[in-house]
């Protein structure tokens, strides 16, 4: 039978309010791997957070890649190494601080190791709750970054107005090199245009040589879309929004709470 690739977002899709699978969708996972299918989480987090959640999660499966910052990197778990990357050209990144800085919101950027930025607050402690990677507080983010980041984000809490304002003059800057979409209502996701999830799923496929028809994607917000549409079966949460749904081939009956997801899993057999 023809091998098969299934992509999963994190937060709101594979994953239930806990931050945890649930036995039930785990067992149709390894169904579905042990069936020689490829599992891939496929996030807007950074592969070192994408690594942190798989190993976190005594996930083992073979055949398994992540691809991360909304499709700048895949990676391979079996073999440990990036089969792709590519990032926000290093000469853009001080100019979107810049920007950032007039339009008093949020925004940082990552290397290797750390998240880097001139910002620090009550943004940057709200990421943090989940994201645990180490911070660098810098006013030269670039002394940091030995190649083009994967992805910035910018954040704001309070006043999605004044994001919205600063999307608007960050895409004239940018032009249509760099997409800025929304992963929350609080997190905007700045990233390459050859990236984004849905160029993930056709990259990964046809590294893998498996035929897009074959390609399975869930996903519950905005960043998710591309990679829906992409996929042969594009599957949206119940609990995701109502783009994401108008998105999809089909929605799930149950949310991430309550194993939305497995019968999916165990369909794609």
């Amino acid at each position: 039978m023809a091998k098969k690739i299934f992509f999963f977002d994190l937060d709101g899709t594979l994953l239930n309010s806990s931050k945890q699978i649930t036995d039930r969708t785990m067992d149709a996972l390894r169904k579905f791997t042990d069936a020689g299918n490829y599992f891939c989480i496929n996030t807007g987090r950074q592969i070192d957070s994408a690594k942190a959640v798989y190993n976190g999660l005594a996930l083992d499966f073979k055949g398994s890649f992540l691809c991360g910052s909304n499709g700048t990197e895949i990676y391979s778990v079996d073999e440990d190494r990036y089969i792709y990357r590519t990032g926000v050209p290093l000469e853009m990144v001080p100019k979107i601080i810049d920007l950032a800085r007039k339009y008093d919101v949020h925004c940082h950027t990552y290397n290797e190791d750390h998240i880097v930025t001139p910002f620090n607050g009550e943004c940057m402690d709200y990421y943090r709750r989940v994201i645990k990677t180490p911070l660098i507080v810098t006013d030269d983010v670039t002394r940091y970054l030995k190649e083009p980041p994967s992805k910035m984000i910018a954040i704001e809490l309070h006043d999605h107005d004044k994001q919205e304002r600063f999307r608007m003059a960050l895409q004239e800057l940018v032009g249509d090199s760099i997409t800025l979409l929304y992963s929350n209502p609080y997190y905007m996701e700045i990233f390459p245009s050859e990236a984004g999830k849905g160029n993930a799923v056709r990259r990964l496929a046809k590294i893998l040589g498996v035929d897009i028809v074959n390609t399975y994607a869930a996903g519950d917000e905005q960043n998710d879309i591309s990679m829906i549409e992409a996929a042969g079966t594009g599957i949206a949460m119940i609990n995701g929004t109502d783009v994401v749904k108008e998105s999809a081939d089909v929605i799930t009956k149950e949310d991430n709470d309550h194993d939305g997801l497995a019968e999916f899993i165990l369909g794609a057999i």
